[in-house]
């Protein structure tokens, strides 16, 4: 059986992993994400996609060396609903991210699966 150790460490791989790339490549996230009608390569963008990289950095250690409760899995499933909106509206609505967005979407609901389950065999231990 899974243990919700192990499936918080899930959790955090996205925020470690995509965030990694927007700390140490910003410019390529920018270049990569962006609608050319949005994308600005300036060093202020570049320094503000590598803050949001490093805010998920800090997130995904949080998730891998914190010890999650049913609340916390459930409370962290709950906040990631507005992230599914904020994919659509970027996506579809006001177009400024591009089909590579997916990543992020595939990972919002990825976590909130994991959430899910941890909340589910957190409360059966």
């Amino acid at each position: 059986m899974v243990s919700p150790l192990a499936i918080q460490r899930l959790i955090a791989l996205p925020f470690l992993v995509l965030g990694s790339w927007c700390l140490f490549m910003p410019r390529s996230v920018l270049e990569l994400v962006l609608n050319p009608d949005y994308r600005e390569l300036t060093t202020t963008t570049a320094l503000l996609m590598g803050c949001f990289g490093s805010q998920a950095i800090l997130s995904g250690l949080f998730a891998w060396f914190s010890r999650f409760t049913s609340t916390t899995f459930l409370a962290y499933g709950i906040a990631l609903l507005p992230f599914f909106w904020f994919n659509y509206w970027y996506v579809y609505v006001e177009p400024v991210f591009n089909q590579w967005m997916a990543l992020d979407f595939v990972s919002n609901a990825a976590m909130l699966g994991l959430s899910v389950w941890g909340w589910r065999i957190s409360r059966a231990g």
